[in-house]
Parts: C-alpha cells; structure tokens; sequence
C-alpha cells in the first residue's frame, strides 16, 4: 500500500550494519549495484542512491521498485514511501493525508523514529500528536480506535538529518549479504527440491552460484534434465547480474556401471563422484567449496555417517544450509522462491536406487567397491561439459 505522493523506495539491510565502515560501504555499493541490475531486468525505471543503512530508490513505479529490491539478498525489508522535509507540521500533515487517503475503519496506530536529536520532537512526541491529528481527521467518519500492540492500519514516519520517510508497509526481504560479497561456490543441483533451495540459501549469504547437473544418462533423461535447467532458471532471476549457466555434466556412462556393478553402496558412489566433477569446476572456476542440498538423515544415503564416507573425496569444503532442516520447511522454501513447481515434475530418476539402502557405510569398504577410477571419470565427464543458458 502506497501513501499518497509516494515517490520512493526505503530499503533496510540488517547483517551488513555490523560490518566494519570499511566493509559495509563495499557492501553498500554491492547491494546498490544488484539492486540496479534487478530493476532494470523487469524493466522497471529508478535510480538507486547509496546511502548508510537506508539506500532509496527514486522511481515512479515505487510499489513495483519495492518488490522488486525486496528480492536482493542482504535487504531485510523495503517500503514505497513519501519523502518529506523533516519539520512537524509537513509530517503531521502528510499522516492526516494518508490517513484519509487510506484509514476506512478498526484500530490504528503511528510508529515514529528519529535518528539524532537535531528534529524538535522526540519519537514519543511525533507519534502522539500524530495520532491525535489522524482521529481529529477522521472522528466524523466513524469511531476510531487506537491499538498500539497490533493494530489494523499503521503510518510509519522515520525521522532522518533533513527528510522523514513515511510509509505504511514493509515487503519482507531474504536478509543475509549482498550477494557477490562472498566467494563463489559451485552448486549441485539435481531438480529435485533440496538442492535449488540450498542454492539460494548460500546466495542470501553472498555466494554467487556456478550451478552444475550430472546428467544420469538413460536414469535420467530430458524431463530430469529440464527439472535443473528451469529451477536454475528461476534462481537466476534473483540475480541477474550473477545469472550463470547451467554446467551439465555427462555422467550416464559412470552411473551404468555403478548400477551394473554396485548395490550396497551404490548412491554413495554416485555421491562422491558427483563431488569430485563439482570439485573439478571449482577448481577450473576459483570457486571456494561446494553447496548441496543434502540434510542429515532425510534420505538413507544422507545419514551423519554416510555424509563423513563422501565428503572425503574433495579438498574442498562442502556447504550443506539445509543440513538440520526438517523436509516441510525445506518445501515451503521451495514454494517461497518459486521452485518447487519445476522441482516436482516425474522424471523417474529412482530407476537408479538400489534394492537394499546402505545408512552405515564405512569409508574403506566404500573404496573398495567403487570404482578405482572414479576421479579420472570426474575429470574427463567436466571435460565434455556442455553450458545450458536457462
């Protein structure tokens, strides 16, 4: 909801405040920067201005701008607002305005703030007489009411140097860093719902993705392969400036054998060899580790023990942000971000399971069943990689 004369976008971060000064204004110019790429691939009009701790887009599309920025990683919150002069008699007037404009009925309240003390009221002050100016307002009309624990209409002003924002809502942001303001890492992603949603979690904390899918050959196939490309497709659309392809893999050839040869231990197999191509695009790339979607005991190959016998195969360190989640909550997060759609189409992938689940493996007897060559045919698969725009 836009208060009348809205003519900017106040956006919040949170983790970046507890940042060097040094550091945050990199991070400042970081978020301006991503912020500036996701407006103009949706095609909308506004200039990002930097800011400490409160960055504005200046736009005539403020409801769409605020949306729009809500989605940068590292913003907390954002709210189309009224820029005003910071004096009480033009931000009383601007509450009665919006007030009228958009108060019909319930409870109300005003939430004011002010940085410093140069304003000639304190927050306490500005918030009772602007309540008082709003009933005056709107008393003839009906009955107000006034809940400042949780009421149904509420006019926001923030106070700052010589201008106050007033605005109504907020549009909650990811939170986290500005993405590009951590080392990029590469992301497996399988199509399946996890993996997408632990790309994105390891984004809001900054990390630019490379997204890598091994293709499973004749276990897979083009409704498996469609599943990566279009969740990758959507994660790219929270970053367009970090927009990369999609790295598919050919695994077909090492999953037949793994199937032909293994049964005990087979998943596992596949696991570490899908480590190891995600090790070899890290180390062609600079990337600094490895992200999976994987969360301790959702699946019998991702047991505590199971995940100590893969990682061993990298030198990189592997990232799991979904790693204690529940599966409920990791699906919510799916339908958040828009992926979980794509992320659901049949594509009889589980032809590749085995009978009888390993949950207790231990590292040794692993290696002796797979296959000796296991880091050479992760080698040569990213070899003959091949890039998939999204």
């Amino acid at each position: 909801m836009e208060p009348p004369g809205a003519d900017t976008v106040v956006v919040r971060y949170g983790d970046m405040s507890t940042k060097s000064s040094r550091v945050r204004r990199g991070m400042e110019k970081r978020l301006v920067e991503n912020i500036e790429a996701l407006l103009a691939d949706r095609g909308i009009d506004g200039d990002v201005e930097r800011r400490p701790t409160r960055p504005l887009v200046w736009t005539d599309e403020p409801t769409a701008a605020a949306e729009a920025a809500a989605d940068a990683c590292g913003v907390v919150s954002t709210s189309t607002a009224r820029t005003l002069p910071a004096d009480p008699d033009s931000i009383l007037d601007a509450m009665v305005e919006t007030a009228t404009a958009h108060y019909d009925g319930g409870s109300f309240a005003v939430n004011a703030r002010r940085a410093g003390d140069s304003f000639p009221m304190d927050s306490e002050d500005l918030g009772r007489e602007g309540g008082q100016a709003i009933w005056e307002a709107v008393e003839d009309e009906f009955e107000p009411e006034v809940d400042l624990d949780d009421p149904d209409f509420t006019v926001n002003v923030e106070v700052r140097e010589d201008t106050a924002f007033l605005y109504l809502d907020q549009i909650s942001g990811p939170g986290g860093l500005p993405l590009g303001t951590q080392r990029p890492v590469v992301a497996l992603v399988s199509g399946g719902i996890d993996s997408p949603v632990a790309a994105y979690e390891i984004m809001r904390k900054g990390c630019p993705v490379l997204p890598v899918y091994v293709d499973l050959g004749e276990y897979g196939g083009p409704d498996h392969r469609a599943r990566a490309v279009e969740t990758v497709r959507t994660l790219g659309e929270y970053a367009p400036n970090f927009r990369e392809p999609l790295r598919v893999v050919p695994g077909g050839e090492t999953v037949e054998l793994l199937a032909k040869n293994l049964e005990q231990g087979r998943m596992l197999a596949f696991r570490r060899f899908c480590l190891a191509v995600a090790e070899e695009v890290a180390f062609e790339e600079g990337a600094a580790g490895i992200v999976t979607g994987e969360a301790v005991g959702q699946k019998s190959s991702q047991t505590a023990q199971n995940l100590s016998v893969t990682d061993p195969i990298t030198d990189l360190p592997v990232f799991r942000p979904l790693l204690t989640e529940d599966k409920n909550v990791i699906t919510e997060r799916a339908k958040e971000i828009g992926t979980f759609t794509d992320s659901t189409i049949p594509a009889g992938c589980n032809r590749f399971a085995p009978a009888q689940a390993e949950t207790n493996a231990r590292l040794d007897r692993l290696r002796d069943l797979e296959p000796d060559d296991l880091r050479e045919r992760a080698r040569d698969a990213v070899a003959d990689l091949e890039l998939v725009e999204p």
